[in-house]
């Protein structure tokens, strides 16, 4: 998946200084704002020995910030205390329940642990949000929820919104090709597994195992042979273990 983690720089410690004078003077809010970055600064390096420090640090200022407890609660999941990490999750989201990064983050975690009804829960909020920076992922995941749910209906509608977002989201891209060719409307499935490989090519992602059988699904309708043993060689080379090369198995012995 789509990662769905929060994202933040390590900062150094911002003061202001009175004019004329030699000693910073820090606000409880910037200092609690350097200590929730200086966290996730180490939690992203690794360190979740130096980013409780800081969450510690950050808690001490403010108990009750929901922003702190996100970022605990991804600690807790790092560290594999998935009981723990729910539960600081869910105390984030109690806290400030507009704080649609902890929400996109514990329907991430979620999905992760395949309770795909709970985070499509979460994620229809987190879409709702105008203001959020990352609604455009929100609806791509929505999308990927409603799929593993069985429905259709809904990732349709999911994916097309995050494309009217973000046009350049490949995966919501990609899916939509396999929905139309599911529908019957090779055509629309043509035209979007080809966008999917000019959003591929420029941001030079690799392809997986689902991009090589929705290419092999779509091109095998228009019997491009060419293309199909291109992407069948791709997939038997790389990705023998996948569910995806099991289906092209199957797709050969029934043609």
């Amino acid at each position: 998946m789509l990662v769905l983690c929060c994202v933040g720089l390590l900062l150094g410690g911002c003061v202001t200084t009175t004019t004329g004078g030699f000693n910073p003077e820090v606000s409880e809010d910037e200092a609690l704002e350097d200590y929730i970055q200086l966290a996730i600064g180490y939690y992203e390096a690794g360190d979740m020995a130096g980013a409780r420090r800081h969450i510690n640090n950050a808690l001490e200022i403010d108990s009750r910030s929901s922003e702190v407890y996100n970022v605990l609660a991804l600690v807790h999941q790092r560290e594999g205390d998935l009981e723990l990490a729910d539960q600081e999750f869910r105390r984030a989201i109690r806290l400030d329940s507009t704080n649609s990064r902890a929400r996109n983050n514990y329907a991430a975690f979620l999905f992760d642990l395949q309770r795909y009804d709970d985070a499509y829960a979460q994620l229809e909020i987190v879409a709702s949000d105008t203001t959020y920076e990352g609604r455009a992922i929100a609806f791509e995941n929505l999308g990927r929820s409603a799929l593993r749910m069985g429905n259709k209906e809904a990732a349709n509608q999911a994916f097309q919104r995050a494309l009217q977002l973000n046009s350049n989201l490949y995966v919501s891209t990609l899916e939509l090709a396999q929905i139309r060719f599911d529908e019957g409307d090779f055509q629309a499935a043509r035209t979007l597994y080809n966008r999917y490989l000019t959003i591929k090519d420029f941001y030079s992602i690799p392809h997986t195992p689902r991009s090589l059988w929705v290419g092999i699904q779509v091109e095998g309708h228009f019997r491009n042979d060419a293309a199909v043993d291109g992407y069948a060689r791709l997939l038997s080379a790389l990705y023998q273990d996948s569910p995806e090369y099991q289906l092209y198995q199957n797709f050969v012995n029934d043609n």
